[in-house]
């Protein structure tokens, strides 16, 4: 429809897309002492998830979060009461502005939600066992135009995943590069 209008408008997949119920912007999955799953969230990921983009000037919010903005024609959440999702800009998803109206916290959650898991040693207290802050919101694509190519758009919603980098030295490099610095040291003076 909006296409119709002569509004610029595209189809968008998010793989690894988090459902977020209680807008606390992770997936908690909570297990007991023996490693059972206690079943206390509503949380989900589901494989895949489609919405539209559609391009707005934004003078609601302000000209930052012009551009493409986030409109599912599927909520599966009410919001304000009813059944609707977006415009969120998806500048603001991308620098993590949750408190802007218009679903962007849940659309944030959709593409950058941490998984955690919670062991439950009683009904006050919890402990966070395991965080997975890369799992949600993968190859955010669409269609290209004029061939059935896959654009990936993610870094449209999200920055890169920072990824750890490990390394290993043995003591006599970690002791020489003392030395190297205590001779720095003996020079200066």
């Amino acid at each position: 429809v909006l296409r119709c209008l002569g509004i610029p408008t595209r189809v968008i997949t998010n793989f690894n897309s988090a459902h977020d119920k209680n807008l606390n912007l992770s997936i908690d999955k909570y297990i007991d002492m023996s490693g059972n799953n206690l079943h206390l969230s509503e949380d989900s990921v589901w494989n895949f998830h489609v919405w539209n983009e559609s391009w707005f000037i934004r003078r609601d919010l302000g000209s930052f979060y012009d551009g493409w903005q986030v409109l599912d024609a599927t909520p599966q959440e009410k919001s304000k009461g009813i059944y609707q999702c977006g415009p969120a800009s998806t500048r603001a998803i991308k620098e993590g502005d949750v408190n802007l109206d218009y679903d962007s916290p849940f659309v944030f959650a959709a593409v950058n939600a941490d998984c955690v898991t919670w062991i439950r040693y009683s009904k006050k207290r919890k402990e966070r066992i395991y965080s997975d802050t890369r799992k949600i919101g993968k190859f955010i694509s669409t269609k290209a135009v004029g061939t059935n190519s896959r654009v990936d758009v993610t870094a449209n919603y999200k920055y890169p995943e920072v990824k750890e980098i490990s390394f290993k030295i043995s003591y006599a490099q970690y002791k020489n590069s003392l030395m190297d610095d205590r001779k720095i040291l003996v020079t200066a003076v």
